[in-house]
């Protein structure tokens, strides 16, 4: 049975009858419950008017994501603190450190990688620091990454920079295991962010250390580089496109983090393009999608040739819900952001 756009060509968040009401309503506040007007730019277009859609389209989402999180109070028992080290470029990477406050002996370590296509956001936005500290309640150390970004204000550095960022924390957090009170890693992100937790675990099999991680955590994960194509083996892309987010934006986002199409096939880069061999051995893993995402199967894909290649995972279908609906809606849908909270902890509590 056909869903969404493959129904009705004209399909919204607002009409597609999946939709959770209260998602709908979150939504509508903001006017974004139905299509989202096109930009008149392409992947293809000059790397100077991407650049510039990217920083208005931070601008925008930042405001709509500050919205969305300015009713959550943070939770009780939590301390945040920061420290900034050094990256493989002698830049400076801001770390960003929940804990529970009265917690003792050591915990499970969450290295969190925000979303934004690579491109856009920050780990100090307000959304992914109450997401941060909700996560730490749960008994866990949690780390946020500022990585660079090949575009907007922590931008232009594309690939490989966020990337190099994002394995100089993870193994910063593992050589001070004894200092941070934690016993094992985990690495999580959503979207762009799960893109770089995917890539992290190609990256740090291929160099060597993969075993410092014990499990990877993916959510609505913005893996295939493929927005701009007619794509059968993955409908979702056509199904939910313009639902939050849309294939063209997506493309025209990716396109800065491998502006000349150098990594098309590098796994450390897009993680949809590893091969059997480069899956085989990694550490456990979930893939989370959202049912309502355009990027739901190229996530669904990946579960699926993790579990053939005899990786320990498991899939994730949150129904109902937009592109990082469960994580964005805290304050709408109190229910399934709970959920989405207590199944990334109890992975990374589940693991030795």
């Amino acid at each position: 049975m056909p869903h969404g756009r493959h129904a009705d060509p004209d399909a919204t968040l607002a009409t597609d009858p999946r939709s959770d009401p209260r998602m709908v309503a979150a939504f509508a506040a903001f006017g974004l419950d139905g299509r989202l007007p096109s930009s008149g730019l392409s992947a293809d277009s000059p790397l100077e008017d991407r650049l510039a859609y990217a920083t208005m389209s931070e601008q925008g989402i930042g405001a709509f994501f500050a919205a969305l999180a300015a009713d959550i109070a943070p939770p009780a028992g939590v301390t945040t603190s920061t420290t900034a080290i050094t990256g493989v470029d002698g830049n400076e990477i801001m770390l960003f450190i929940s804990r529970p406050t009265e917690a003792s002996g050591p915990l499970p370590a969450i290295l969190h990688l925000h979303g934004g296509g690579m491109a856009i956001a920050s780990a100090a936005d307000l959304p992914y620091v109450r997401l941060r500290e909700q996560l730490a309640a749960t008994g866990l150390v949690v780390v946020g990454v500022e990585f660079r970004n090949s575009g907007g204000a922590l931008g232009p550095h594309p690939f490989p920079a966020g990337l190099n960022d994002c394995a100089t924390a993870a193994r910063w957090v593992h050589e001070r295991r004894a200092e941070l009170g934690v016993s094992h890693i985990v690495v999580n992100g959503e979207s762009g962010g799960g893109n770089l937790t995917l890539t992290l675990a190609h990256k740090a099999k291929r160099d060597g250390w993969v075993g410092e991680i014990a499990g990877f955590y993916a959510q609505c994960p913005f893996i295939s580089n493929r927005w701009q194509e007619t794509c059968d083996d993955l409908p979702s892309l056509e199904e939910n496109d313009e639902y939050f987010v849309s294939r063209e934006q997506l493309a025209i986002l990716g396109s800065l983090y491998d502006p000349d199409g150098r990594y098309v096939d590098d796994a450390t880069c897009w993680a949809y393009v590893a091969t059997d061999d480069e899956l085989s051995g990694l550490p456990p893993h979930v893939i989370s999608v959202n049912e309502l995402d355009p990027l739901r199967d190229e996530g669904l894909q990946y579960y699926r040739r993790l579990v053939r290649a005899g990786v320990p995972a498991m899939g994730r279908v949150v129904a109902g819900t937009c592109h990082g609906g469960d994580l964005l809606l805290a304050h709408a849908m109190p229910d399934v952001f709970a959920a989405s909270i207590r199944d990334v902890s109890g992975f990374a509590h589940s693991l030795a």
